[in-house]
């Protein structure tokens, strides 16, 4: 409504000064051409008496009178008037006209002057005076031109114009009305998407009509509720497992305090034997370094969280050689076979925190084999970096429990992974340490067949 306002507000101020100032215009260009025209006749007749009034031999100028009334009949004054300076009344006048028009204010000179004037009925007339000296004696002749048809036609172009004015002001703001609605109606659409968005409805996008500033409106607003709605479900995804962290971790945690408190109250109960409380005792402490080894993990992921890592100058093969002559006798026993291949180069890495990330990785290729079987690691150098890949012949992680097994406290099999000690916080240490590093960390696997463990350190390349 503000634009239609505006539009039509201009609409009617240039059409309106616009068209009177054309018709005032057309009107005063016949208006000076009807003076010229008039001026022009009465020259000629004030010329011709002249003429006369020097050729007569008589005395009391009725040969001026006589000649101007047979040029009155034939020209296109409508009234005429000679008169001797005012003194002796009228030598000629024609009575065609109201008598206020033979009043004519003395001191004029000999050169013609031309005034508008309006008659009793209403008419317009241009008077033209001017003096004539004959026999010393001053003879002054007036002449009227009719030009009330010029003010007639005038009003009757004004009247013409009212309506075609109000004509066009009404054309004009019905079509700036409809321009208006089509400029501003995606704006609308934009408006009813954006409560819809407020209401709730995450998904619902406004539907890009053009490539002009309002289509470019349009596209952010919807790029905008794009991302938005990425964070809102990121916000919630995040809750979600905030709250499952809290559960897991309330349960993780119930059931060694449940323990504790279990056998330390048979233990103070005294009716237990010597070899009854030694399995207690036993219990307690398992369960104890448990709760330890859980919060100390939770510490480390903590603590990585706001950490500062400063890379140093390492060789990859070095860390995985190191690592896997520790574990290999360890893991011999077990029936397990340990092996390695190495490029060698050097990167920038967190020497300690890698060595983490294997003993982590490594942990659970091994508790991923129940009879034995073999673990690869392979390191390769790339242009920022290493990347490091272990393979095991384990039994395998199902496809659907991949996208989740970085999740704090996640288990794939979690009565196993209890009895083995494991507490589902290694492959979350691990993530943390990847995501330090600029990382990624990518698990293929198959049911049987084992699981291969891709991970990219881009710490930088020296």
């Amino acid at each position: 409504m503000k634009i239609t306002l505006c539009m039509v507000w201009l609409l009617a101020l240039a059409f309106g000064i616009g068209g009177s100032l054309l018709v005032m215009l057309n009107f005063s260009g016949n208006l000076d051409r009807a003076t010229e025209t008039a001026v022009r006749s009465y020259r000629m007749v004030l010329s011709t008496l002249r003429i006369v009034d020097e050729i007569s031999p008589q005395p009391d100028h009725s040969n001026l009178a006589q000649a101007l009334s047979q040029m009155n009949t034939q020209g296109t004054a409508g009234w005429s008037a000679l008169r001797l300076g005012g003194r002796y009344g009228a030598i000629y006048e024609d009575n065609n006209l109201a008598a206020d028009l033979s009043q004519v204010p003395e001191g004029q000179g000999n050169e013609a002057v031309a005034t508008i004037i309006r008659d009793g009925h209403g008419g317009r007339h241009i008077r033209i005076s001017a003096y004539l000296y004959a026999a010393d004696e001053a003879l002054r002749l007036d002449q009227c031109y009719d030009i009330s048809a010029l003010y007639v036609q005038r009003d009757g172009q004004l009247r013409l114009y009212k309506w075609v004015f109000l004509a066009v002001i009404g054309i004009g703001g019905t079509l700036c009305w409809a321009m208006a609605y089509w400029l501003t109606r995606p704006l609308s659409a934009l408006s009813a998407a954006s409560k819809r968005f407020a209401a709730g409805d995450l998904g619902y996008r406004a539907k890009v009509s053009g490539d002009d500033e309002v289509g470019m409106l349009t596209e952010d607003f919807n790029a905008m509720a794009g991302k938005l709605q990425q964070n809102i479900e990121a916000i919630r995804d995040a809750a979600a497992r905030q709250e499952t962290f809290m559960g897991n971790f309330a349960h993780e945690m119930k059931n060694p305090m449940t323990a504790i408190i279990g056998y330390a109250e048979l233990i103070r109960s005294q009716t237990l034997t010597e070899a009854e409380q030694m399995d207690a005792a036993n219990y307690i402490f398992s369960e104890g370094k448990r709760l330890e080894s859980l919060s100390l993990k939770l510490l480390d992921i903590l603590l990585l969280k706001n950490k500062e890592v400063e890379f140093t100058r390492c060789r990859p093969a070095q860390l995985v050689g190191s690592m896997v002559q520790h574990l290999e006798r360890v893991y011999a026993e077990q029936g397990i076979v340990l092996q390695c291949r190495c490029e060698e180069g050097e990167c920038l890495l967190e020497p300690d925190l890698v060595r983490s990330l294997l003993v982590n990785l490594l942990d659970n290729a091994r508790k991923a084999m129940d009879k034995g079987g073999n673990i690869y690691i392979v390191s390769q150098m790339t242009e920022d970096g290493c990347r490091l890949r272990i393979l095991d012949t384990g039994r395998g992680i199902p496809e659907e429990e991949i996208a989740h097994i970085t999740e704090a406290f996640y288990r794939v099999d979690k009565a196993r992974s209890r009895a083995q000690g494991g507490v589902g916080l290694g492959l979350a240490l691990c993530n943390e340490i990847v995501r330090l590093h600029n990382g990624s960390l990518k698990f293929e696997s198959r049911i049987g067949n084992g699981t291969c463990v891709t991970v990219e350190l881009r710490g930088g390349r020296l």
